[in-house]
């Protein structure tokens, strides 16, 4: 298919600490500051509350040896997008990316500038409307990740390393200054009498959806000095990383307020920060909060347009999308574009009722994501990998015990989406209908670029 115009290609800068922290903020938002109360009203014991969460952990680490061993398969950029292109078939790619730009990806955004806009008016009385502070907040990171990766890197980075200390000073703080035995705390009864099974799986859909987001990090392949090293060694360390302070989150949680308090509280994070060292607590973990949302977005601004500008450079997309700054070595056009359909988001008030459109989209491509590694691994395996395709890397990491357990993490996030669509069914009828009117569009742009 033909190529944009522009000689420039993209600026390979990133390293392993780089990936590492893209993994990582890609996953910690303000979820862990609360959702460890969903679960905890799910499940009432503190085995179960720990146990989903450690449930959560395994299945994020095997997306993580997915990743890897598709990091090595496929180093192009674009990385979940090129997977599902080169297993399945281009639209398949295509619709991943349509639901990326048009709702999943800048809805997700905007909700998070929303928040990180109400805990700043929260913390300084700024006079601004949410709204206003969230736009503004777009408008900063998308300039920020125009001036270059390296710039967009850096200020990800330094708010990751912010983000895991407030989480640890959550912790510690937590531990020290709270007692082992909260207050008794009334709780509406939450499982509605399900068996612990059913609970159990309830709780996980919460879990699994703080987990999520490892993926993003493939995005950025094509910025990475070595790909097939450096983002299988940032998705191991940063998820390895996330399930440490999630459990620690937890742990805390629970020693502070007990499964009962964690359950009554919706805002679990505040509630022990409140109790161990007051207002002044209080404050402290909102700051922490504001910082962790900003910083999520920042990775969200950093990661996601490069999966735009590999649909625009496979001709399925606007020809400019695909364009390269020749000073910064990033596709400026699709940084703003995603910054400014983001901005809109925001700007309508509707970004959570959007999302709730394609949670079990989101699932879906998670599940066939993993399933591409097992056509991709066969392809290998049958054609060898001098002709297994073009742009195949060396495989030095695999997934432990495949295909068994890439079948159990395609299983796991397809039962997610298919417990998603029978509790919301139209919201995930909604959300087939965006991928759908994908399809016309996806055709009419790979005959417009066969035509080129």
């Amino acid at each position: 298919m033909s190529q944009p115009a522009g000689t420039a290609d993209l600026a390979r800068r990133l390293g392993v600490f780089d990936a590492t922290m893209i993994v990582m903020g890609g996953i910690i938002g303000a979820g862990i500051f609360i959702n460890p109360y969903v679960v905890a009203r799910q499940v009432h014991s503190p085995a179960l509350i720990l146990g989903a969460w450690i449930a959560g952990g395994v299945i994020a680490l095997a997306g993580a040896f997915v990743y890897s061993e598709l990091a090595q398969l496929r180093p192009q950029v674009g990385g979940q997008y090129a997977y599902l292109r080169d297993a399945f078939h281009p639209m398949v790619a295509f619709l991943y990316g349509w639901g990326l730009l048009l709702v999943t990806q800048t809805g997700g955004m905007a909700a998070v500038a929303v928040t990180f806009a109400m805990y700043f008016r929260e913390l300084t009385g700024a006079g601004v409307s949410p709204a206003t502070l969230a736009v503004l907040s777009l408008a900063a990171l998308t300039v920020v990740n125009c001036l270059g990766v390296r710039s967009g890197s850096n200020v990800q980075s330094a708010l990751m390393v912010t983000k895991i200390a407030a989480v640890l000073a959550l912790v510690t703080i937590g531990w020290l200054a709270t007692g082992a035995t909260a207050a008794p705390a009334t709780v509406a009864p939450a499982a509605g009498g399900k068996s612990v099974p059913v609970a159990f799986a309830a709780a996980m859909v919460p879990v699994l959806f703080a987990y999520g987001g490892w993926q993003t990090s493939s995005f950025v392949s094509g910025e990475l000095k070595n790909p097939t090293r450096d983002l299988p060694r940032g998705l191991l360390i940063g998820v390895s990383g996330v399930i440490l302070l999630y459990l620690a989150v937890n742990v805390v949680c629970l020693h502070a307020l007990g499964p009962d308090g964690l359950a009554a509280t919706t805002t679990p994070a505040s509630a022990v920060m409140q109790r161990a060292l007051g207002s002044a607590g209080a404050r402290l973990i909102a700051a922490g909060i504001a910082v962790s949302t900003i910083g999520f977005l920042s990775q969200g601004m950093l990661t996601a347009p490069r999966v735009y500008y590999a649909m625009a450079r496979d001709g399925v997309f606007f020809r400019a999308v695909g364009w390269l700054d020749p000073r910064s070595r990033v596709p400026t056009v699709a940084i703003i574009l995603q910054g400014v359909w983001a901005a809109v988001i925001a700007l309508s008030g509707r970004y959570d009722q959007i999302l709730n459109y394609v949670v079990s989209m989101d699932a879906v491509f998670f599940g066939l994501t993993g399933a591409s590694l097992l056509v991709l691994r066969r392809r290998a395996t049958r054609a060898g990998a001098a002709a297994a395709g073009a742009g195949m890397g060396e495989v030095t990491m695999r997934m432990p015990g495949h295909p068994w357990t890439t079948l159990a993490f395609v299983v796991a996030f397809w039962s997610l989406a298919l417990s998603t669509i029978l509790q919301f069914p139209r919201d995930s009828g909604v959300g087939l209908l965006i991928m759908l009117a994908g399809v016309p569009v996806y055709w009419f742009w790979a005959r417009r670029g066969r035509a080129r």
